[in-house]
């Protein structure tokens, strides 16, 4: 399981399980618990390229970010580093 420490959302965490490039399990820790569950719920099972593709750049309001944008730059550092080991 790798965990991402968030930066400017509500969400402190995100825990990810990633087999085969398919997102298997994750777990967003803080935050609006049943929009993120919604969200976990929904990307379950899907390709990391597409969970990438489809939320990126999603902001929350007035800020640059939001959870799932949060998501998706959790997936490219888990990528990056698979690809350095």
């Amino acid at each position: 399981m790798f965990e991402y420490i968030t930066s400017g959302v509500c969400a402190r965490k995100i825990a990810l399980d990633i087999e085969d490039n398919i997102l298997k399990d994750i777990e967003f820790i803080g935050g609006c618990e049943g929009n993120l569950q919604g969200i976990s719920s929904l990307v379950r099972g899907m390709q990391v390229e597409e969970v990438i593709e489809k939320l990126s750049g999603i902001k929350c309001g007035r800020k640059s970010t939001s959870c799932p944008d949060q998501l998706t730059k959790a997936l490219k550092t888990l990528k990056s580093l698979e690809q350095v080991g």
